[in-house]
């Protein structure tokens, strides 16, 4: 397994240091916040990041020793953007926007851009499920060329329930992804999210082979994996089954008793389960 850390879990520590102490813990990846690359800003726009700061932030990210993976939170703390409005200036921009990101993705040396941003996302009034599918379709086929130009893929996020309500299965994001139709829209999965599923989730893993390109190690509890109930001796089974040769990247959303501690238990627990 090649493991990764999500970054904004260490706040607005450095990057040297940060990224030093990813190394150090035994990761050889990163996966930026887009956010995090403007600290303190309450809205960000990643097309204001200039060329200088993005080949800094490859060049320390390689100085300690890490692969950047690529971009999660894509459209957090954004103004404007809208995956399935039904404005179509407002989707023009967001599809605008996601091609600004897969530039800022492959400027870092980048390969997957995570789509989650489910505050972006979420059905608005008046909007059904159908409705919101085909405007998500669509805005995900305009990026296309940009995430081809790049070599970036996106890689669609299912969340459950207390996320929202849009997208809320590997298979709903299969089938979104079979809409855009294209080798650079593809599916990733996140442990507490499947927790929130009908099927197990080796299950789950097993049964999206052909479409999973990247991975997210949690756990319900919003702490790391093997910090909560989920095990995963039948989860890395499963990856190990179906050939998976991509990243598990480690995010979590409590950061108690400390981000270092998280990182540590959490992939010493995963070389355990694998040992």
């Amino acid at each position: 397994m090649k493991y990764a850390l999500c970054n904004e879990m260490f706040g607005e520590t450095p990057f040297p240091e940060a990224f030093a102490t990813m190394h150090r813990l035994g990761y050889t990846g990163v996966e930026i916040a887009p956010f995090t690359l403007n600290p303190g800003a309450d809205a960000v726009d990643v097309r204001d990041v200039p060329a200088e700061r993005r080949r800094e932030v490859r060049s320390q990210a390689a100085d300690a020793g890490l692969e950047v993976v690529g971009l999660h939170w894509l459209l957090a703390k954004t103004l404007g953007f809208y995956l399935t409005s039904p404005n179509d200036a407002v989707r023009a921009s967001t599809a605008e926007y996601l091609k600004a990101l897969a530039q800022l993705c492959g400027d870092l040396g980048g390969k997957i851009m995570v789509l989650g941003s489910p505050q972006q996302r979420n059905l608005l009034p008046g909007v059904g499920y159908e409705e919101a599918e085909a405007y998500a379709a669509e805005v995900l086929r305009a990026a296309m060329p940009a995430c081809a130009d790049n070599d970036v893929t996106i890689a669609l996020e299912p969340l459950g329930p207390a996320e929202g309500d849009f997208m809320l299965t590997a298979e709903s994001a299969i089938e979104l992804a079979k809409q855009v139709d294209s080798p650079h829209c593809k599916l990733h999965l996140d442990v507490k999210a499947m927790a929130s599923e009908k099927w197990p989730i080796d299950a789950i893993i097993r049964q999206s082979r052909d479409w999973l390109v990247h991975f997210h190690a949690n756990d319900p509890n919003l702490l790391g994996p093997g910090m909560g109930e989920v095990g995963y001796g039948p989860i890395f089974a499963a990856l190990r089954q179906i050939g998976y040769d991509g990243w598990v990247s480690v995010e979590v959303f409590k950061y108690e008793p400390s981000p270092e501690e998280i990182a540590r238990e959490s992939i010493e627990y995963m070389q355990r389960v694998l040992n």
